[in-house]
């Protein structure tokens, strides 16, 4: 009896410990508030590519009104994240996808490049670090 009950003791422990394992990993791709749905770290891509944008804690909205919990993506080009309240730049390296667009195509050279997704209100100002995520990828 005394084997019988350690032996459930064990077998209990780990299946909590693999389920808590699962759990991570399956959020371990979305941990960030905004996040790149099919892009990863180190990623080789062949240009142009699609990418495809997510974010967590906000509602996405086309750029023009003011919101609270809203706004719209933005992606960064060799660049890191903006401070909260800066107002993204329109240029070559700070594409605006201010329709609410969640999947874009982006061309570049190639090469290694870091790109950052961000996060901003309606008027453009970045949300700041948290509602940013950055990879580095290599474009073929």
């Amino acid at each position: 009896m005394r084997c019988f009950i350690i032996i459930l003791i064990l077998l209990c422990a780990c299946g909590q410990r693999s389920s808590t394992n699962q759990e991570i990993l399956s959020e371990s791709h979305y941990s960030s508030k905004v996040f790149f749905k099919n892009i990863n770290e180190g990623d080789t891509l062949i240009s142009p590519f699609q990418v495809e944008m997510g974010v967590k804690g906000m509602r996405i909205k086309p750029a023009g009104e003011l919101e609270a919990g809203t706004g719209h993506h933005h992606i960064i080009i060799n660049k890191s994240f903006m401070n909260y309240g800066e107002i993204i730049p329109m240029d070559e390296q700070h594409l605006h996808y201010g329709k609410g667009d969640t999947v874009a195509t982006v061309s570049l050279p190639q090469g290694s490049h870091t790109l950052t997704l961000q996060f901003a209100n309606g008027m453009h100002m970045s949300y700041g670090e948290q509602f940013s995520n950055t990879v580095n990828v290599y474009v073929k």
